[in-house]
């Protein structure tokens, strides 16, 4: 499932509620820095000189929306693949906090990232201009991250991420997927005791201010997936909610 327009919606999002989607990635086909095997925007399609929107696209397709729809929760950038390659990314989320400002002053500009460009400076301070930083964990050791994730990086470590992530000393949220299922001949489950023990280990240790699970619910690239039950959610939740920690389910 691609998104074809800059700006799209509303639409109901389970976790923001009444969204405004932002798509900053080419509108034809997946960039992405993760080839995950959950995604709803499919595998990853390779192209010499993709094409993204100009940061002056955005801005009046931005515009131009929100002087048509009603109230709106949150404007939200994720769409077909990673929001924060954008080489413009700073100056888009500058110019979209200026006109949530000026338009629908109580949204949120929301942000859904794969935290693989934590390490540029101008994400991460156009990350701090968010209302909401979602930042995505699917587990926390190499060997499953990389089955889940397929990372284009393949040497890409959970304690880099861990070390990227640490920048905003807890002013963030957490996102995992959990799942279980195969991928190529691979045993892909990030619910086993010894992968929630290391991601239990990474949550305390980050200390996000709220943390959001989610299962699949659309349509997966790979076939071989299923979906990790409401009761199962709850008790992967509840060692946290116990500690403080706030936790939300989409299951």
């Amino acid at each position: 499932m691609l998104f074809t327009d800059i700006v799209y919606g509303p639409i109901h999002s389970r976790r923001l509620g009444v969204s405004l989607g932002m798509e900053l990635m080419p509108l034809e086909h997946k960039l992405c820095t993760f080839n995950c095997v959950y995604c709803e925007c499919g595998w990853n399609q390779p192209v010499a000189h993709p094409q993204l929107p100009s940061r002056e696209e955005v801005k009046t397709a931005l515009e131009t929306k929100l002087q048509e729809v009603g109230p709106i929760d949150v404007i939200t950038f994720s769409g077909n693949g990673e929001p924060t390659l954008h080489p413009d990314f700073l100056g888009i989320i500058e110019d979209t906090c200026a006109l949530r400002d000026r338009y629908c002053p109580d949204a949120k500009v929301s942000v859904l990232s794969n935290s693989t460009q934590l390490w540029r400076a101008d994400v991460v301070k156009a990350l701090r201009l968010c209302d909401n930083r979602i930042l995505k964990l699917d587990a926390a050791t190499d060997c499953m991250m990389r089955r889940i994730d397929l990372p284009v990086n393949e040497n890409l470590t959970v304690q880099t991420i861990i070390r990227w992530l640490a920048q905003f000393d807890g002013d963030f949220i957490l996102q995992t997927c959990f799942l279980r299922g195969e991928h190529n001949g691979q045993l892909i489950d990030n619910t086993t005791p010894e992968e929630l023990a290391a991601w239990y280990e990474a949550v305390e240790t980050l200390h996000p201010k709220q943390i959001m699970i989610y299962v699949i619910d659309r349509k997966t690239p790979e076939e071989h997936l299923s979906k990790i039950s409401r009761e199962e959610m709850e008790a992967i939740a509840a060692p946290l909610k116990v500690k403080g920690f706030k936790v939300s389910i989409s299951a």
